[in-house]
This record gives C-alpha cells, structure tokens and sequence, in this order.
C-alpha cells in the first residue's frame, strides 16, 4: 500500500470515527444501548427481521430487555442529528451544485390499533387502479443525490407527517431549516450555484417554489400529462378600459395546437432510451386557486416558469414510452439547461433504492413499535446506519458471495458495504461504554390480569397535500386542470 493510499485510509477513517463519536453526543438517554442498537444493524450478517435477533450480534453486549428499552425509553436529539448529517461530505452534480430529492414514504401498520397518529397511506397495487390505502406513518424524507447512475444517496432529514398535515407546508419548512443547516455548514456559501430541489408530481412545485422564494434553491418537478399552464398577460393595448388581464393564453399539455414554437430543443442520445428529445417553453405559470393559497393576502401571486416535455426513443423494460412534462422554477432556460434538468429528474429515482434498503435490508418498518416517538426514535438510528455505510464506502473491500459478480471498489452497494463493516468497526472509534451486569425486573405477578389496558387509536384520514386525493377509478373523460388547486 502506498503512503498516499494510506494517508486516504486513514482520512476517510478519521471521517468516520468524527461522526461515530458525533452520533453516540445526540443520543442523550441510554446512549450506549442505543449506539450498540445501531452496530448491531450494521454488522449483522442477514437483513435485519425483528430488534429481538440484534440483540444475537456479536457487537451488541446487552440483552434484548435493554434493547427494547432503549427503543422505548431513550432520547435521541434530533436538532443536533440533522446538523450532523448536514455537515458530513455530500455529493454533489457534475457542475458541483447541490441535488436534493424530496419523497414521502410510509411505514405501514395496518393492525397496529394500538398506535396514535396513524394516518391512510397510499399504496399502490399490482393490478391497474388497485391502489389501496393502508394506516401508517408517512415520513417526508430528503435525500441528496449522486450525478451518475448509483444506488447511493445522502438521507438529511426525516419527519413525519402527523394527521391533519399540509404537506406542502411541512416539505417547504422542512426544506428551509435544511437549507439553513447546509449553510450554516459550510455547505452552501455565496456564490455558489443554487441549490436544485426535485419533486414528483405529487407536490404543487409553484406553491413549494413560492414558499422557498427567499432561498437560493430551485425546483424542478413533473406534472401531470392533463394540466394547464398559462402564458404571460399581453401588453396592455393604450387607452383599453377594465382592469388589465393577469394571464396570457392557455398551454394544454394535452392539446398540441396550444404550444407553439418551443423556445429551446435538444436532442440527446442515451445507452438507455435511445433518443432523448426535450423541448422547453419559457414562462409558464399555473392560474391559482384561492383554496389551496388561503394564506395569500389580496391577489395570488404569478409564478412563472419553465415547462420541459421530454420523448424518448424507447424504455429499458419494452413498455411504450410516455412523455414526461417538467416544470422548472427558473426562466430563461438554454438547451443546455433543459438536457441538464430532466438527466437530474431522472437521478431522483435514486430515492427509491435508499427506500428499499431501509425497508428490506436494514429493518426500518420490521419493529412492531408502539408509539410514533420510538417510531422516529428508530428512524434516527437507521439514518445513522446509513450514513456510516456511506462514509465507510472507500474503506470497504468486495466481499461477494460465490455467485456474485466482482465489483469494482467505487461500484460497491451499500448492502455490499455493510458486509465488510464489521471488519471496520474495529478501527473507528466506539464510545459506548461496556454494559453493567444488572438483573431483570420482577414483572407483573404470575396470575393477575392486566388492570390497565393499552389504549386504542382511531386512523386518520390522509394529509392535504394540496393536490387531488387518490381516487380508485380514474374518470372516463378527464378533463384538463386549469388551476392551481390539483396539482399531483
């Protein structure tokens, strides 16, 4: 090994022992439990099914009654965790801007009657229009993304959504303190490109656009294919009466003859979906509804953007391509900006994989956590798995299984990862202390009833999102959304 290879090593080493010891100072009741909780995660040799069988890994020295109780009973600050996550290296795109998706996923638990604040997810079925809604916790998550084509993201913030939520509300709070925090830690600083906020067609990306206005971030998201957008108003013709129009013609997404000429086209060729054609139309802005802007003091504000229709050659699964409509908050836009944004849109599916370990490899919704606090509790410490994985990422050797393919050290999954981390481990540091010997509680006497039976909770509906709720049956005859006030 060379003395620079070495020199790396112990770099990035010192990067994770910085934020292991960062870690173990917010959890500030049973730290050590909750700590050796969290080795126990990384290290374990299979997918991670129930709390009780962590307690069987080797790097968790206590019993699965202080495990429980960590769970239940600890604290976990989670101002000072977010700042943590803020401040370790994040990835950046190819022109060194910050890339942030923002998603909601839900932790389901349909049977668990016994837990507050559950509210009716939206899941989606395997048959057309079988989505069915499932009590949970929603958590609205953001992520920042990588450039090219990986597995990997850099989960910053996690909060759940609690009944009678506006979405749109709580993603633009939530994005505010986290681009505050990514400020605050040396993240962002004057001059730098804005930072570029991805959504899905799920959130009404004018209203988050608006609320963020005062930020240097922008926000690229889709749109569904039956909206309509509006143009700017034409200039007021001298000694015309009335009060002057405050928007231009109509631009159906569905209606061809109301484009018009687009203001920029580029054509990409891509390995994936052959020819990749984009075309940008330049200040677009929905006509607002009162309803979903009930905040707004006299006239809704004109929110204009940037409209991106993209058309590919072909998709890798062989199903027909459909078009995807892009609004970008910025004007203005050059062909370089439109073949830029929608390549961005696409890394936003790289939240999807993050999902999926959290949930299959890493055990995020196996508990059968009681209380929405210990629900985020844990949600805390799967973060901080996470982020230990990807700081261990240049540290950890291809341990494959006889079957698998070798890959490369900077192609490693981070299940790939997490099997070489208990060969890690012992170079970082561990500030949990050993555990003390200690007997367990005499328990409720043998024979007597439970006197105090554990409340029942009632499922709340969904949150508003200011978009239309899930519907079962899409209409026959959809017609075309000319305000603001659906937006998914």
């Amino acid at each position: 090994m060379s003395l620079q290879h070495h020199d790396a090593r112990q770099a990035y080493l010192a990067e994770l022992s910085c934020f292991r010891d960062e870690f173990h100072s917010c959890l500030t009741a049973r730290s050590d439990a909750l700590f050796e909780l969290a080795d126990a995660v990384l290290c374990g040799d299979r997918p991670v099914r129930s709390l009780a069988e962590l307690s069987l890994v080797g790097e968790h020295r206590r019993g699965h009654g202080g495990l429980y109780a960590a769970v239940t009973q600890g604290r976990v600050d989670a101002d000072r965790m977010r700042q943590a996550l803020a401040s370790v290296p994040l990835p950046r795109s190819v022109d060194g801007r910050l890339v942030l998706a923002v998603d909601v996923t839900c932790w389901l638990r349909p049977d668990a009657h016994t837990s507050a604040e559950r509210i009716l997810c939206h899941t989606y079925g395997r048959g057309k229009d079988q989505h069915i809604p499932v009590p949970g916790w929603p958590y609205s998550i953001v992520c920042a993304l990588e450039p090219g084509r990986s597995s990997w993201t850099a989960p910053l913030d996690a909060r759940r959504l609690a009944p009678g939520d506006d979405t749109a509300a709580i993603t633009a709070r939530q994005l505010r303190d986290l681009v505050e925090r990514l400020i605050t830690a040396g993240q962002w600083q004057a001059g730098d490109l804005d930072v570029l906020v991805i959504a899905d067609a799920g959130y009404d990306a004018p209203r988050l656009a608006f609320l963020l206005r005062d930020l240097p971030v922008q926000v690229l998201a889709r749109m569904r294919s039956d909206r309509v957008l509006r143009r700017p108003a034409p200039p007021r013709e001298p000694h015309a009466r009335g009060r002057p129009p405050r928007h231009g013609g109509e631009f159906v997404f569905g209606q061809p003859d109301t484009w018009g000429i687009p203001d920029t086209e580029a054509v990409t060729d891509t390995r994936l979906y052959g020819t990749a054609l984009a075309r940008s139309w330049d200040r677009l802005h929905p006509k607002l509804h009162r309803s979903s802007w009930a905040a707004a003091d006299g006239a809704l504000p004109i929110v204009e953007g940037t409209v991106i229709r993209l058309d590919i050659e072909r998709l890798p699964s062989g199903a027909t391509p459909k078009p995807v409509w892009l609004w970008w908050s910025g004007t203005g836009a050059t062909e370089a900006d439109s073949d830029r944004l929608w390549q961005a849109y696409l890394r936003r599916f790289d939240i999807e994989h993050t999902f999926r370990l959290f949930k299959q490899t890493l055990g995020w919704t196996c508990p059968k956590i009681r209380t929405p606090e210990a629900a985020d509790r844990w949600t805390w410490l799967i973060f901080a798995v996470y982020t230990q994985l990807r700081l261990a990422r240049p540290l950890a050797a291809d341990r494959r299984r006889p079957w698998e393919r070798p890959s490369p050290p900077e192609r490693l999954t981070p299940a790939r990862v997490r099997r070489d981390f208990r060969h890690i481990r012992p170079k970082a540091v561990c500030p949990a202390a050993a555990p003390k010997p200690t007997r367990p509680g005499p328990g409720r006497p043998p024979g007597r009833k439970n006197t105090r039976p554990t409340p029942r909770h009632d499922v709340h509906t969904p949150c508003r999102t200011g978009s239309t709720t899930s519907r079962n049956k899409k209409p026959t005859n959809p017609r075309p959304r000319r305000t603001g006030e659906r937006s998914s």
